[in-house]
């Protein structure tokens, strides 16, 4: 076992832990942005697998991860929205907390990969799930009008 390979494995323990927590407990709101954490957890682990193992293949499913795990949060408060009863989760610190770890692996692979098509690539991700992790917490607060749906 690799440092890389031993960073997955915590970041993804801590990351489950905590979503796992949020879905198993609370209100609907906590559950669904329990669900944007475990998303928020997973491509990180996935970007530090790629790295452990040598499989760009793995940054590939990091992407779609990152491309479709905020998408389905904010499917999910669209669908909340009408919800008179949904408690509004306020997870500030957690967002911040797994925005800023996701920026710490990508830019430490970023440094790891050099200038490249690699790089480019880890970049696009790291934007992707950074900015969705944020849209997606901000819609779930009802932070947006059209979502509130007023």
């Amino acid at each position: 076992m690799n440092g890389w390979i031993l960073a997955a494995t915590v970041l993804l323990a801590g990351g489950t832990g905590a979503a796992l927590w949020a879905v198993a407990t609370g209100p609907l709101g906590r559950r669904v942005t329990g669900q944007n954490l475990a998303t928020s957890a997973v491509c990180p682990t996935l970007l530090l697998l790629a790295q452990g193992y040598g499989r760009p293949s793995y940054v590939d499913l990091a992407l779609l991860t990152a491309l479709l795990g905020p998408v389905g949060t904010l499917v999910f408060a669209r669908l909340l929205a009408d919800e008179p009863a949904v408690e509004r989760p306020a997870a500030r610190r957690l967002t911040w907390a797994a925005a800023g770890i996701g920026a710490l692996v990508v830019v430490v692979l970023c440094a790891v990969a050099g200038p490249g098509r690699a790089a480019v690539k880890l970049l696009v991700v790291g934007a992707l799930l950074i900015g969705g992790n944020l849209v997606a917490s901000r819609a779930l607060s009802g932070g947006f009008r059209e979502v509130r749906g007023g």
